[in-house]
């Protein structure tokens, strides 16, 4: 892989984590890495680096900010705590930049940077968090969420000349969950739970067909559904600690600018990150699936500080038209060392993992590598919070050459 010009520079700078699916009670700044290398074939670049900073009371004891600052993309939400309710908070959000919209097609094992584009946009939302059961410990909250999203798309710098371009849009996106529990923004947290079940509906200003000759389309209206289920939990004595995470969902009208998108191994790159390791990030365009994660840690020395982790995963999977390969059901396993520093400051995870049913040039199955590191400013602890859907992370790729 050749580097662009620069790179190590902008490796020095901050990529954003995207928005959030409620505010965030806790003080943090978070400064998180992730990167994903195949050993087979040629992918885009995959990985994402990022500083994330909430400041509870900020200017007033109601106002909370979020802030997510990137080279070439930054998100942002003020939060008003219990301003329509006692139990119920509102908020607004600006985001934008460059290349978070960009799209890779991926198929058949295969990267092909001539059906691939750039995508710039920028976005206002509005958001409704609602808790239902303050008094419990376990939280149960409302999401509402409204946003108008802009998209400029451009040629990248192998996209094929006769290759028609999506034109530019605004989609309004109108998202609502229930989530029962939650996972705090944090490399292998060691305890948490969630139960959730989420809907959401995209409508665009402007549908048309692209491509070669127009032999693909984008929808006026999409729908997605999914529902997801997750533990985390850490034995007092051993400090083993065990994750499982299953995530189903389903569409109506999707296509392969607004579907699900499975691969890879980068667990913050978003809220669901429907990780399958040994794959290119983000390989699988899926109408349907159904995913389930688990990972293992042991402790190796006696204060905790080395351990072995270990992954796996497994998802069927039907394909949005256009992107089929032969198989639904595709696998993954992993393993790897984890270091974390005393008080949990700062974590680093080197794993390699093996996807079993990867198709690459020499047949089935394919390795990669990957890197997570994380450095915790605050080292706080906090109730139960999560991240949402950000795919945002594809400035990094137009910082790298292929």
């Amino acid at each position: 892989m050749r580097l662009r010009p620069l790179t190590l520079l902008w490796l020095a700078i901050l990529v954003p984590a995207s928005s959030f699916a409620q505010i965030d009670p806790i003080k943090r700044d978070l400064f998180q890495f992730g990167y994903n290398q195949p050993m087979e074939g040629h992918a885009p670049v995959a990985g994402y680096l990022f500083f994330y900073h909430n400041q509870p009371n900020f200017v007033r004891t109601n106002l909370t900010l979020r802030l997510a600052v990137a080279p070439v993309y930054l998100d942002s939400e003020l939060g008003f705590n219990h301003v329509i309710g006692p139990n119920t908070d509102f908020g607004i959000g600006l985001a934008g930049g460059g290349f978070a919209d960009s799209y890779n097609e991926l198929r058949g094992g295969k990267y092909l940077t001539d059906e691939s584009f750039d995508g710039n946009g920028a976005e206002i939302s509005a958001s409704v968090y609602h808790l239902f059961n303050p008094q419990d410990l376990i939280p149960l909250n409302l999401v509402l969420r409204t946003a108008a999203h802009y998209t400029a798309y451009d040629r990248g710098d192998d996209t094929a000349p006769n290759f028609v371009l999506p034109k530019d849009n605004v989609n309004f996106t109108v998202r609502s969950g229930l989530r029962y529990g939650g996972i705090e923004p944090v490399l292998l947290p060691a305890l948490a739970m969630e139960l959730s079940v989420w809907h959401e509906i995209t409508f665009r200003n402007n549908t048309d067909r692209y491509g070669f000759a127009g032999d693909r389309s984008t929808e006026s209206r999409s729908q997605l559904f999914w529902t997801a289920a997750a533990l985390s939990y850490t034995l007092p004595k051993s400090q083993q600690n065990f994750f499982i995470q299953i995530v189903a969902g389903t569409s109506l009208d999707s296509d392969r600018l607004n579907c699900f998108r499975l691969g890879g191994f980068l667990p913050l790159a978003a809220e669901y990150p429907l990780s399958l390791p040994g794959y290119f990030f983000q390989e699988f365009s899926a109408r349907q699936f159904a995913l389930i994660n688990a990972s293992y840690l042991l402790p190796v020395t006696k204060n905790q500080q080395w351990n072995l982790v270990f992954n796996g995963a497994s998802a069927s999977i039907n394909y949005i038209d256009g992107t089929a390969q032969s198989g639904h059901s595709v696998s993954g396993v992993g393993g790897g060392i984890l270091y974390r520093s005393p008080a949990d400051k700062f974590k680093c995870v080197l794993a390699c993992a093996y996807g079993f049913d990867a198709i690459r040039s020499s047949g089935r199955g394919a390795t990669s590598i990957s890197v997570l590191l994380q450095w915790d400013l605050e080292k706080t602890y906090g109730a139960s919070f999560n991240p949402v859907q950000p795919g945002h992370w594809r400035g990094w790729s137009h910082l790298f050459g292929n």
